[in-house]
């Protein structure tokens, strides 16, 4: 089974990596990007068989790893 993870900054959290790259498409002539988002995927190939149960381990990981829930949040997809 495999799982992705998008995890983003939280609205109100600077973000300036995505500042950094708004700047260089402006640089780059692609003017009009009022703001980006950088975030990053997480892709994990799984054991599992069981969607909901590789979902909730999934979350564990986010929780305890993947994600700096003070300033990120993140979502799930298993397929």
């Amino acid at each position: 089974m495999k799982a992705r993870v998008h995890v983003m900054l939280k609205n109100g959290v600077l973000d300036p990596q995505g500042e950094a790259v708004r700047h260089a498409l402006g640089q780059l002539g692609f003017d009009g990007v009022e703001g980006v988002r950088q975030g990053k995927v997480i892709e994990l190939d799984l054991a599992e068989t069981d969607a909901d149960k590789a979902r909730d381990t999934v979350t564990q990981m986010c929780e305890k790893l993947l994600a700096n829930t003070v300033i990120e949040s993140y979502s799930v997809e298993v397929s």
